[in-house]
């Protein structure tokens, strides 16, 4: 037999006595997060460990406060961590492509860029002023001096050698020209070819002489030369060295602790002796020359740049380790990039431009993202797998990544990484990932799992009601009184569809706070009160339920055919759930079911059109399982039989209506009326038990709506099944109603006593020959069944 539920079976009711305090001013502040003890076991174990590839996975659906936790429980595991390097990233003297990377204590970064900007500027005063000195010039002029006067003497030499030979020597800019002489003048072309052949082989024979003689002067002078620029090179790094080597050697001794910061001074200081000139060029240009000018001055300005720090990661005001969320995970905003500048129309970069990416800057720490963000940015999730996999940082851009021509052949040092990374996402992905990359289940050996819901026990009351107390406080609400608070739980009771469990979706229960307070400054109160809340809630619906509000009007147009009265056979009242994704509500649908002699069985038209999902069609199936085992343990099942969804256009889905579909096909069979004014919702397995199924509030409330709209009679009502009796919350509007009989709510077990209630009529037990009592459903049933095979039988005789 049905079994009606009374009106307090119909919600949990939340009574504000239970809370000690007045209103939520009372009520001290809460961290963390509520009902997810599971999450924040596993949680605390994925922070606390340090072994490799204990990365974090924090699966939940979107508004249950996954994010908000992550950053609160890892910020506060951050505390307590030790505060991660500085990075810097300077110039190569052997390789400027590839950039070195240097690491500092924190702090240290930025105190030696700035003193080693603080050099260059010193030195580029000092290195110009120490070639200025009169020591300076004196010492330089003794040099030249010296190599001028070996000069002279070489010539002269030259010169005395060629005159006794005949011949005079002129120097220029083609070389040394050999000129003979005759009676110590010098020949001209004109007596040179007058000359007989023997007198000219002989001056001919002298002038080979004296060439190997020149060869070797030359060269004699070629090595003085040489000579020359490295004593004055020399003289030149001596006094570089007097004027870098006290700056360079503080510099030295400030860093001392760090052996490639040293080496990297060492070499700086290299670079500068072996180009002290860039020091020395003054760059004077006259109006006509600006354009010169601006050229000299970039190329110089360039030059120098190799001497600057590019502070990677500065840590100086970090304390504990690093948290960064970065929720814009493009490639280059996670692994770095090489920014480049345009430069007389040429896109150009250097070491200047490495930009950090999130994992540099969590280096050391935690690094938080979004699952989706990651999966659907170009090369990101590969990136970090990458990072995970080497334990170092490797900037590139992407087009290298993708095997395209890259702008730039720089290739940084890699940075060593240590970094936590958290992901958020939903279950799905989760799923996904763990079945399809492989990767995945190595990396990331955390699963931190949020409930949608916790139990409705006093203990998380009170927890909500501080969660309200410290979200008020935190966004100056006015305070709420214990009505509100109540109010709210049964609001939060509502959407997780169980008087027994609270729902932990907290971005739609803050909506409620923020528009109930809103409503409570609009209606002049102090304190937020009960009303409040529900004014926020009915208004919220109003704002959304146009669809609804359309279906309604459509239905009592007759455009949508639904009685709420009277009997038919062969047709019943579903009830399905419409998600519009920001609002929910439950619509009303006719199901029929036609029967006729036949063998065709039982077919689905939602199926045979292609509007049918799967689990739809399981629940037909059950339903022929259902009727064989019922009616045709001796004979075979002979029908032809239809079942449809009325004016249903779009797909179908769920066996939440296959116990409906099942009451009217019995009808259809039988020919007995099927009440009108009762909806049914149900699935049933293939022995006529009646299961859970989802949304039985909206459902039930769907029904309502129309049954007043049309108008309340005092018999109708919805019938759901007995295992979803803790699952309903209705509003108090349809309490009230069933409060004054106008309305019934009906759980059943089986299909026996839904049937029952349909009908007017006992089921029927079957006896021991297998025939049901007469005056019940199943006899019906059976004999028009029956009645179909002999129909069957006559026409196949015929």
């Amino acid at each position: 037999m049905a079994y009606e539920l009374k009106p307090e079976q119909l919600k949990k009711t939340i009574d504000p006595s239970m809370f000690s305090f007045n209103t939520t001013d009372e009520l001290e502040p809460r961290e963390g997060i509520i009902g997810q003890e599971r999450a924040e076991r596993a949680m605390e174990f994925g922070l606390q460990m340090d072994s490799k590839n204990y990365n974090i996975y924090i699966s939940g659906l979107t508004g249950t406060g996954r994010t908000s936790y992550a950053m609160y429980a890892v910020n506060e595991a951050a505390k307590d961590k030790p505060t991660p390097k500085d990075w810097c990233y300077v110039f190569n003297f052997d390789n400027p492509t590839r950039p070195i990377a240097l690491s500092f204590k924190a702090g240290v970064g930025a105190k030696f860029k700035k003193d080693v900007d603080d050099v260059i500027e010193r030195l580029r005063v000092q290195i110009p002023r120490a070639f200025e000195s009169d020591e300076y010039d004196e010492q330089k002029n003794t040099i030249t001096k010296k190599y001028q006067d070996m000069r002279v003497k070489a010539i002269e030499e030259l010169n005395e050698i060629a005159r006794r030979r005949g011949f005079a020597i002129e120097m220029g800019p083609a070389g040394v020209v050999t000129i003979p002489l005759i009676e110590g003048r010098k020949m001209s072309q004109e007596e040179f070819e007058a000359l007989s052949d023997e007198a000219r082989h002989e001056i001919e024979d002298r002038l080979g002489e004296l060439q190997i003689i020149i060869a070797d002067t030359l060269k004699r002078m070629q090595m003085m030369e040489k000579q020359y620029r490295e004593e004055l090179d020399q003289l030149n790094k001596q006094v570089g060295l007097f004027a870098i080597g006290h700056v360079i050697d503080d510099l030295k001794d400030t860093y001392s602790e760090y052996p490639k910061v040293l080496k990297y001074i060492e070499d700086m200081q290299e670079e500068m002796l072996n180009n002290l000139q860039e020091f020395l060029q003054p760059v004077n240009a006259s109006d006509k020359d600006d354009m010169y000018a601006a050229f000299m001055k970039r190329r110089r300005g360039d030059y120098f740049v190799r001497f600057r720090v590019n502070l990677l990661v500065d840590n100086s005001k970090t304390n504990g380790a690093p948290v960064v969320a970065e929720f814009n995970p493009t490639y280059n905003n996670v692994m770095g990039a090489m920014e480049y500048v345009s430069e007389f129309g040429v896109a150009v970069t250097d070491f200047m431009h490495i930009k950090a990416g999130a994992l540099h800057k969590a280096n050391g720490g935690y690094l938080i993202v979004d699952a989706k963000d990651v999966l659907s940015l170009p090369l990101v999730w590969d990136g970090i797998k990458r990072m995970l996999k080497t334990d170092e940082i490797a900037i590139e851009s992407p087009q290298d990544r993708l095997g395209l021509v890259s702008m730039s052949s720089m290739r940084p040092e890699p940075i060593p990484c240590s970094v936590k990374i958290v992901i958020i996402g939903n279950p799905l992905i989760y799923q996904m990932l763990y079945i399809y990359d492989e990767d995945f289940e190595k990396y990331f050996k955390v699963l931190v799992d949020f409930d949608a819901d916790m139990p409705l026990e006093d203990f998380n009351a009170l927890r909500m009601a501080d969660f309200i107390s410290s979200y008020g406080k935190q966004h100056n609400f006015r305070p709420f009184d214990r009505s509100a608070v109540a109010r709210i739980l049964e609001f939060s009771s509502r959407m997780a569809e169980s008087q027994k469990k609270l729902s932990t979706r907290f971005n739609e229960i803050t909506e409620v706070l923020h528009e109930a307070n809103l409503w409570a400054k609009l209606d002049g109160g102090d304190v937020i009160t009960g009303q409040h809340v529900k004014q926020a809630i009915e208004e919220k619906e109003r704002r959304f339920d146009k669809y609804e509000q359309r279906m309604l009007e459509m239905t009592l147009d007759d455009q949508i055919m639904i009685d709420v009265e009277g009997k038919r056979v062969g047709t019943i009242n579903g009830l399905s759930v419409i998600d519009m994704g920001d609002y929910t509500f439950g619509k009303p649908s006719r199901v029929t079911a036609s029967a006729y002699a036949g063998r065709e069985g039982i077919v689905n038209i939602e199926r045979e059109s292609k509007l049918s999902g799967k689990i739809h069609d399981k629940g037909v199936m059950i339903i022929v399982g259902y009727m064989g085992e019922k009616y045709a343990r001796k004979r075979p099942l002979s029908m032809s039989a239809r079942i449809c969804f009325e004016q249903s256009y779009g797909g179908v889905d769920g066996d939440s209506a296959s116990s409906t579909e099942l009451y009217a096909l019995l009808s259809a069979v039988s020919g007995i009326p099927l009440r009108q004014d009762i909806a049914v919702t149900g699935s049933v397995n293939q022995h006529g038990e009646i299961q859970p199924i989802g949304g039985a509030t909206y459902k039930i409330e769907g029904f309502y709506k129309l049954c007043k709209a049309r108008g309340l009679t005092g018999t109708q009502g919805v019938m759901i099944p007995y295992r979803n009796l803790q699952d309903i919350n209705l509003k108090d509007e349809v309490i009230d109603a069933v409060k004054e009989g106008l309305f019934h709510i009906y759980a059943v077990k089986t299909i026996d006593e839904g049937i029952e209630l349909l009908t007017g009529l006992p089921a029927g037990e079957i006896d021991g020959n297998g025939e049901y009592p007469e005056g019940t459903v199943h006899h019906a049933v059976k004999a028009a069944l029956d009645a179909f095979m002999e129909s069957i039988k006559q026409d196949d005789k015929e």
